[in-house]
């Protein structure tokens, strides 16, 4: 399993929250007004599922994720009582078999299922699992192609650890998750979006992967520091050259594709 590291997560944690601001802005309102549950589906540290609280102060929110570094900083961090009278809590579950086990108004996911492989299949229980009119929200990133990883991959193939890596059908295309959605009876908005970001400080890129696409190789690597050491010194050479640093800063083009779907009443 690989291993998370929170506080290296968090370093882009302006950059990482602004899709999924973005996609709740999509999101109509809930079925249930007075107190309506949300779950969110690979929480991280709970940063973004504390926004679902600040959005709905009424509901009661359940964040899950499957590893302990990230659901110890959540519950730490962001669990208990929220000022509006709802509650945000936080579950270990694996996402490739979780099941909503009551209805739910809405189910988010942010940045979470290009790590489920067939995660499309699942979309069938989880919107059974919501309330009539209730909702289902994610966003994955869609840049797999994008140099970041293309470089990663290759210098994990030459070093024996191509396996441990997403490739490029990691997630499906906009089109695809559209025609999934409507067929299981849902009415769907689909988009994608390229955010240019503008990172600062010394090797940028290389510091934003290593809070995620990295984490299996470092993972991987964790009890052979000097393999892990020289993998990522040519990697941070590669990714130098692809992503060069500009007079204020380095530009990182970040496509993602986002879903709303809304279950019929």
């Amino acid at each position: 399993m690989t291993t998370w590291d929170p506080a290296q997560y968090l370093r882009h944690a302006d950059h990482r929250a602004r899709p999924f601001a973005d996609l709740l802005a999509r999101v109509p309102g809930l079925p249930t007004e007075a107190a309506p549950r949300i779950a969110d589906l690979g929480c991280g540290p709970g940063n973004v599922t504390a926004v679902l609280a600040d959005r709905w102060p009424t509901a009661r929110v359940t964040g899950y994720d499957n590893s302990p570094e990230m659901l110890d900083r959540a519950r730490t961090e962001h669990e208990g009582p929220t000022p509006g009278g709802g509650r945000l809590d936080f579950a270990h579950a694996d996402v490739r078999t979780w099941t909503p086990a009551q209805p739910y108004d809405l189910i988010v996911s942010n940045a979470t299922l290009q790590w489920v492989p067939g995660h499309v299949e699942r979309f069938a229980d989880w919107i059974a699992g919501l309330a009539p009119g209730g909702t289902f929200a994610f966003q994955v990133p869609g840049n797999f192609g994008a140099p970041s990883h293309q470089l990663m991959r290759e210098l994990a193939h030459t070093s024996g650890l191509g396996d441990l890596l997403r490739h490029d059908d990691a997630v499906l295309t906009p089109e695809t998750y559209l025609e999934h959605l409507t067929a299981l009876g849902c009415t769907a908005d689909v988009w994608e979006t390229t955010y240019i970001h503008l990172l600062t400080g010394e090797d940028p890129v290389l510091d934003w992967v290593k809070g995620t696409g990295l984490r299996p190789v470092l993972t991987a690597l964790a009890d052979e520091p000097r393999t892990r050491d020289d993998f990522v010194s040519r990697y941070r050479d590669a990714l130098r050259k692809a992503y060069p640093a500009g007079p204020h800063g380095t530009l990182f083009p970040f496509r993602r594709i986002f879903a709303v779907a809304r279950k019929g009443q």
